[in-house]
């Protein structure tokens, strides 16, 4: 069978509309016995969502193991291997990123990562997919067990878009922007709809909301991990004049908006836009927000008459701000310094 056979049929589910028929034909099946107790109490959606959470874990891994069938599994150098040519994450999950660290350290790394051997670099691998494991034995300063198979950047993006298509862990937002950037990148509507396994209607959606949404707006907001499409498309018909994207941008230059995480953010949004904008007072002190390059922190300040006030969020606030405590003598000494 030749790869592009291979890949094409790793998933051989239809294509997901807004409802599946897979899913309908499944409910379909439950007698009303089997209903009641599937829908008793909280106890009932833990174990539902236990039982989804599985299904998944299993779903990737068949998937990776019907891909590498067959194939050697070497170890490589997690310094030689760079990421894919296509982003499919706005960022990473350091929580559960720390969990897949222990794990590994604790039993070792499950199954093998798949590369292709670098396109442009003839003594380093490109990751198809296994992003999060070439990071985590970087971490632990070992090897990674992977897979090396010559691949295109067609069945690439495919092999990619169907792995993260059967983890299920990508939010909404994040298969968008995906699908956007393969369009940028000249893929076919076909390639984008075979990589996310959704059909042209949700491929159109996807790439409509990435339109009207700017990236600067969606890098704020973050992943929304819990949102789905309908509250993406909602905010998106919102922010179709310049006026709404002008007050998108001052919204999220809030503090308010800053202390928020990720799906709260896009709900705070949302709101907002739909409130009237209040009367301007020249008195009302301005919040000037400062990011350094790596985006891990950001710096709110905001001064008036009496007082200057800092505020700090996202992932390193609190070492942040424990260093800028821990040092505020010599900072003190160095302004008075800069000022004699």
């Amino acid at each position: 069978m030749s790869r592009k056979n291979l890949l094409l049929s790793l998933t051989e589910r239809k294509l997901t509309a807004v409802n599946s028929p897979t899913e309908q034909s499944a409910e379909s099946t439950l007698t009303p016995a089997m209903e009641r107790n599937r829908n008793r109490g909280a106890f009932g959606a833990i174990t539902r969502s236990i039982d989804e959470l599985a299904e998944k874990a299993q779903a990737v891994k068949e998937f990776e193991a019907k891909l590498l069938e067959g194939a050697t599994v070497v170890e490589l150098d997690p310094e030689q291997i760079d990421v894919s040519f296509v982003a499919d994450r706005i960022e990473e999950d350091e929580a559960a990123f720390e969990e897949l660290v222990a794990a590994i350290r604790e039993r070792g790394q499950d199954s093998p990562i798949l590369v292709r051997p670098h396109p442009e670099r003839p003594d380093r691998y490109m990751t198809v997919f296994g992003h999060r494991r070439v990071r985590a034995a970087r971490a632990l300063g070992r090897k990674v067990r992977a897979v090396i198979k010559l691949l295109d950047d067609r069945e690439h993006v495919i092999a990619q878009g169907q792995e993260n298509s059967a983890r299920a862990d990508l939010s909404f937002i994040e298969k968008a922007m995906f699908a956007a950037r393969l369009e940028a990148r000249g893929y076919e509507r076909e390639v984008i709809m075979s990589a996310l396994s959704v059909d042209k209607t949700v491929v159109s959606k996807m790439i409509s909301v990435t339109k009207d949404i700017p990236d600067d707006i969606v890098s704020a907001i973050g992943p929304a991990r819990n949102s789905g499409r309908d509250k993406w498309y909602k905010v998106a018909i919102k922010l179709r004049s310049d006026e709404a994207l002008e007050k998108a941008r001052g919204l999220i230059g809030s503090l308010d908006f800053l202390s928020l995480d990720s799906d709260a953010r896009l709900e705070f949004l949302d709101t907002g836009l739909d409130k009237a904008s209040a009367p301007k007072r020249k008195e009302t002190a301005k919040a000037l927000v400062w990011r350094p390059s790596d985006g891990k922190v950001a710096v709110a300040t905001k001064a008036s008459r009496a007082s200057y006030t800092l505020e700090l969020t996202d992932k390193e606030a609190k070492p942040f701000g424990t260093w800028l405590a821990g040092n505020l003598e010599s900072l003190y000494e160095a302004f008075r310094k800069a000022n004699s």
